[in-house]
């Protein structure tokens, strides 16, 4: 087993290193010289040499910036179109109605900014086309096809048909409350609300607000008290006849907001 030296012995045989030799104070290539100070001609032929330099680069700037002035200002960044603030409706992405998103509306205080032209409505597990496309926006798209599904779910239990398709007028349009000339805005002007006029059915038959709201129920009376009953539960608004002379063809419904939580529904 090899021992383990003493620090001594270590000391003792580990050579030691001398120092490295100090300079001698005349060694010269050890202290750089300072470089040789310029002639005086030498000196004013660079002094007059960087002035023309200075001169040019002068008169270069100013033909760049006169040129620059001269030229109209560069075109202000465009601004952000309104689409670009539009929503996607998920109705539409669901499949619960068949329609597309169409431009913003902006006539005056009118319009919305994310419309929807629709043109069906899924309900029972198939498509229930309109009579004509309708502007309307993301509520009234969501809440419509759970409506007509009470709808046509009535009719095959009571009279064993389906609806085939569903009629309507006025949707958006630009207006005051019952087309007056002074007054609030109509919620068809934010395309919030929809007129139905009536039905057309799968057995060849077509019932109407009007005669058959307050017709026999050959007319669909009881078909139309239904749905009228069954829109109060699906919809902020609903008009029919009952309510006044503007809705004596047609039922109006919409989403407006009453009461001061926007709970309560006007139903007449």
């Amino acid at each position: 087993m090899a021992l383990a030296l003493p620090a001594f012995a270590w000391a003792q045989q580990a050579p030691v290193p001398l120092p490295r030799e100090r300079p001698s104070a005349m060694d010269s290539s050890s202290v750089p010289l300072p470089r040789e100070r310029p002639s005086e001609s030498s000196a004013s032929s660079a002094v007059s040499s960087s002035e023309a330099s200075s001169s040019s680069e002068a008169s270069s700037s100013s033909s760049s910036s006169e040129a620059s002035s001269s030229s109209e200002p560069p075109p202000s960044p465009p601004l952000k179109s309104p689409d670009d603030y539009r929503v996607a409706c998920p109705a539409v992405i669901n499949g619960e109605v068949t329609g597309k998103a169409i431009p913003p509306i902006h006539e005056g205080q009118c319009g919305l900014q994310s419309p929807l032209s629709i043109e069906a409505v899924s309900a029972n597990g198939r498509s229930i086309p309109l009579n004509a496309p309708v502007i309307t926006d993301c509520g009234m798209a969501t809440a419509f096809p759970a409506w007509i599904a009470e709808v046509d779910n009535y009719l095959k239990a009571h009279d064993k048909t389906t609806i085939k398709t569903i009629n309507l007028s006025t949707n958006y349009q630009c207006r005051n409350v019952d087309n007056a000339k002074v007054g609030n805005l109509s919620f068809h002007a934010f395309a919030d609300a929809l007129d139905v006029t009536g039905f057309a059915l799968a057995d060849g038959r077509t019932i109407s607000i009007a005669p058959g709201y307050k017709g026999t129920p050959e007319q669909g009376s009881k078909i139309l008290h239904f749905a009228h009953d069954s829109a109060c539960t699906h919809f902020m608004t609903v008009l029919g006849p009952d309510a006044d002379s503007y809705h004596q063809d047609n039922m109006h419904l919409d989403l407006a907001c009453h009461g001061k939580m926007c709970t309560a529904r006007l139903c007449q």
